[in-house]
């Protein structure tokens, strides 16, 4: 059975059609059609079936693309261990959200540029999504990623997961409102905090759903629905909308302070950003690759 018949079963069960597979593989959709029908005939088994205008795989075909799956993964994993002792070396392309960069991967890359300088490393600044499709893709060797402990993001299959850490996340708003709150002299919980901005805009995330999926699940335990008016996926600029009047949004706790703006914990639920290092599965073998996940293990 040829792999490379297999990549295209596998990229069709990935992406819907062929015309996408297509654009990935940098081929025709003559090409994929020709490539599966061949497997087809190879396995003796009926793997499309035509919907509409295009085609579906058959129960079979999305069997075989699960099996096409792992042998790939194994197929990588056989060709970057041909040779696990040789120094690192090579372009490792890198993307990820810029605090994972900034905290995790600089240190890195400082470190390799002076005791293991044939590794160059690619930095790229990318939301999750946006780092996952990459790695998808094979445009990325490694995404820096981030999630929220109450909207979790499972990266799918294929894709094999280290965590890196988390740190926790509460309410931005004006230190005059804060302190409205501390003057009740109880802890509210995060529906409560949530509750005293029902009336105000609110911020979410340009780039990334899950600050909107956070903010709209503790809202609904406050009973209201947030008004989502502001996005921006700068912190910075997420701070100068509150100072402005604008709206609330989250912040990272642990926020350098800035005068006139407060953070307000969240409790009962906590909210903590975690933060991922994701790779396809198959490729932690690759020198380059393994040295930059051990650091990151050390570093946690």
């Amino acid at each position: 059975m040829d792999t490379r018949r297999l990549q295209y079963l596998h990229e069709l069960a990935r992406l819907g059609s062929m015309r996408a597979v297509a654009d990935v593989l940098g081929t025709t959709t003559s090409t994929v059609s020709q490539q599966i029908a061949a497997l087809s005939r190879d396995t003796g088994t009926v793997l499309l079936e035509p919907v509409g205008r295009g085609v579906r795989l058959t129960a079979a075909g999305r069997r075989l693309a699960e099996h096409a799956r792992s042998i790939l993964a194994a197929v990588d994993a056989a060709r970057l261990d041909l040779d696990p002792d040789a120094d690192p070396s090579g372009t490792l392309r890198v993307g990820g959200f810029s605090t994972a960069i900034r905290k995790t991967l600089m240190p890195i890359i400082l470190e390799l540029a002076v005791r293991h300088p044939a590794v160059n490393i690619m930095v790229l600044e990318h939301e999750p999504a946006e780092a996952l499709s990459q790695l998808g893709l094979d445009d990325l060797d490694l995404a820096l990623t981030y999630d929220y402990n109450l909207a979790p993001d499972p990266p799918g299959p294929g894709i094999e997961t280290l965590e890196l850490w988390s740190t926790p996340w509460g309410l931005g708003v004006p230190s005059d409102a804060a302190a409205r709150i501390a003057a009740n002299g109880t802890v509210p919980d995060a529906a409560e905090v949530f509750g005293c901005f029902r009336d105000l805009d609110w911020i979410g995330n340009s780039r990334n759903g899950a600050d909107e999926t956070v903010l709209r699940l503790i809202s609904s335990m406050a009973g209201f629905q947030p008004a989502m008016r502001h996005q921006s996926d700068s912190l910075d600029l997420v701070e100068d909308l509150i100072l402005a009047g604008l709206g609330v949004g989250l912040l990272p706790a642990n926020r350098p302070h800035r005068p006139g703006l407060s953070i307000l914990p969240l409790h009962n639920p906590d909210l903590h950003l975690r933060a991922h290092a994701r790779i396809r599965a198959g490729r932690s073998a690759w020198p380059a690759l393994a040295l930059v996940l051990d650091r990151m293990r050390q570093n946690r």
